[in-house]
């Protein structure tokens, strides 16, 4: 008997030990930071100029390892989360050529959740690195889509944790032409609260307002647009 109640009594103690380690080591907060700015020479997928523009880029650390490398400014959406664009280097280099030659791009949104450490790429459907304006408002991202073939450009809002878009409404056919400068797409859309809106003002185009509810998005007319400012 007395040799049965010890293992078991052992298996109990070191339980008791154990898990206050095991809960804290659940609970760790990940310490997430940036790195010192520099800067980078950019040269955009176009067949116009191919004078390099200037990146600015920094690195992004978890827990003091380099995970991604970074350009712009990070959007809070809430303690918890941010959300941050990517700058990534790609081999320029024919095949004919010797060693790498290497090319730093801007890339999409990255997800970063405080808790897990966990970094997360964002699905932004049509969002074009080169010609797109993103413009965050809570967990919305606004900006104007481009087509495959680059001949349509869209308003489209798209929601962080819901697979479609918001908004996803043609803005323009005229498209973006092949000597286009970057983020031409159109200006950022623009933000108002109370009530939830949004405005998007392509080039040669006429401004659009939607309010957004939720999931769902109302066209705003002017005289609705009108009133509102009126008040």
């Amino acid at each position: 008997m007395r040799s049965i109640l010890r293992p078991r009594f052992l298996g109990w103690l070191l339980c008791l030990v154990l898990s206050p380690a095991a809960a804290r080591a659940a609970t760790k907060v990940h310490v997430i930071t940036f790195g010192q700015w520099t800067s980078a020479q950019w040269l955009p997928r176009s067949t116009g100029d191919t004078r390099p523009l200037t990146l600015k880029i920094r690195t992004l650390l978890v827990d003091g390892r380099v995970k991604e490398y970074v350009t712009g400014s990070p959007h809070e959406v809430t303690d918890r989360l941010f959300v941050v664009r990517r700058a990534f280097r790609v081999n320029d280099s024919l095949p004919e050529e010797p060693g790498p030659h290497w090319l730093w791009q801007r890339g999409g949104w990255l997800l970063l959740d405080r808790t897990t450490g966990r970094v997360s790429p964002i699905n932004l459907p049509e969002f074009d690195a080169l010609y797109s304006v993103a413009s965050w408002y809570r967990d919305y991202v606004a900006y104007c889509g481009v087509s495959d073939d680059g001949k349509k450009i869209s308003a489209m809002v798209v929601q962080l944790g819901r697979r479609r878009p918001v908004l996803n409404k043609p803005l323009s056919n005229d498209g973006i032409a092949d000597d286009a400068a970057p983020d031409s797409a159109c200006p950022a859309p623009v933000w108002q609260r109370s009530p939830v809106r949004l405005s998007f003002e392509p080039a040669g185009g006429a401004k659009q307002t939607f309010a957004i509810r939720g999931h769902v998005v109302d066209v705003v007319n002017d005289a609705e647009d009108e009133d509102e400012g009126s008040k």
